[in-house]
């Protein structure tokens, strides 16, 4: 039996391990395909420390990586629409017939491995333009922040906006609302080097949020109206307090970094009288997926510069490890098997 290299997570001991698993054979309406790229994401490392947990997983065992692509390997019976050899990236999760939606790397096996089977139906084509290496993170580090701009927030053409926490989310965020041509485009963090970055990635302007005079500087960046949509990347209660604060007229509050803490209003008078609003924002939909590979190969979406680092898949561990600490202040570490 054939065997390859997979990152398993024992999901009740918190142990990951890179170890042999026999490669898997494609089943109805599947197909195998064969790694070139998976994305090692914050979601990994909350899935080993077990901040997370999976829902649907059948087992205590699964292959980590929800953010994949590769080649098609082989095909299963029925497959329709898709080739041998085919360049492409897969969705994140997929629809169950109940209509749950299960997450790939969490309750079923995902990329971190040399093989990963697919259903049919999450598989995206993907151009010779786009490298493997920045087409793998388009599932989520790219279609998540694509999805709280254009679907949640609904963000308009010269809608100030506000963006806390510069990490990948946060980074891609500012390049996706300068792409939809919010303005300004404020950028939040502690951190010096993620603000120079979030520049770089076209921000208007890039603030402390512990510096003393950081409400003057929204209000002066925003002529004194506040912000239409503020973005929490970060998933922190403090963000979002001070996010709310800074709220205009009409102004919305998206969440999508997790807290797991109560969202307090400190004001509901001054939040009603303005008809503020707090959305929350959860990855994305396929059509997000297909629609950023359309504008990556039409030249208006560049993930070149998103790619820190590509790592042997065997370097999982230490690649978590890089992640967890901000060591380099990465956007995105990837594993190539």
């Amino acid at each position: 039996m054939a065997t390859m290299l997979a990152g398993r997570l024992n999901t009740r001991t918190h142990e990951l391990t890179m170890t042999e698993v026999p490669v898997p054979e494609p089943g109805h309406g599947e197909v195998r395909i064969k790694v070139e790229a998976a994305g090692v994401c914050l979601s990994d490392v909350h899935l080993v420390d077990g901040t997370l947990n999976p829902l649907f997983l059948p087992g205590d065992e699964v292959t980590l990586g929800h953010e994949v692509a590769g080649t098609v390997e082989a095909l299963g019976p029925g497959v329709v629409g898709v080739t041998e050899g085919q360049r492409v990236l897969l969705q994140a999760g997929q629809e169950h017939h109940d209509g749950t939606v299960l997450t790939r790397g969490v309750d079923y096996d995902g990329g971190w491995a040399e093989y990963a089977l697919a259903r049919q139906d999450t598989v995206v084509p993907i151009p010779d333009s786009l490298p493997f290496d920045q087409a793998c993170i388009v599932p989520d580090a790219v279609s998540t922040p694509w999805a709280a701009v254009t679907a949640t927030a609904a963000t308009e053409p010269g809608e100030a906006v506000g963006v806390w926490g510069l990490g990948g989310l946060g980074t891609h965020g500012v390049q996706l609302l300068r792409l939809v041509g919010a303005a300004p485009i404020i950028a939040v963090d502690p951190v010096a080097a993620a603000r120079d970055r979030a520049l770089e990635f076209g921000a208007d302007v890039a603030l402390d949020p512990t510096a003393p005079d950081f409400a003057d500087a929204v209000r002066a960046a925003t002529g004194g109206l506040g912000l239409s949509v503020a973005f929490d990347f970060a998933g922190a209660a403090p963000v979002r307090e001070q996010a709310l604060a800074a709220l205009g007229a009409r102004g919305r509050l998206v969440l999508v970094g997790l807290a797991g803490t109560p969202v307090t209003i400190p004001n509901d008078t001054v939040f009603t009288y303005f008809q503020q609003r707090v959305l929350g924002s959860y990855g994305s939909e396929p059509q997000h997926v297909v629609r950023l590979v359309h504008l990556a190969a039409h030249g208006r979406l560049d993930l070149s510069r998103s790619i820190t680092e590509v790592l042997p898949l065997a370097d999982a561990p230490r690649a978590l490890e890089r992640l967890q600490r901000k060591e380099g202040n990465p956007i995105r570490l990837v594993l190539k098997p």
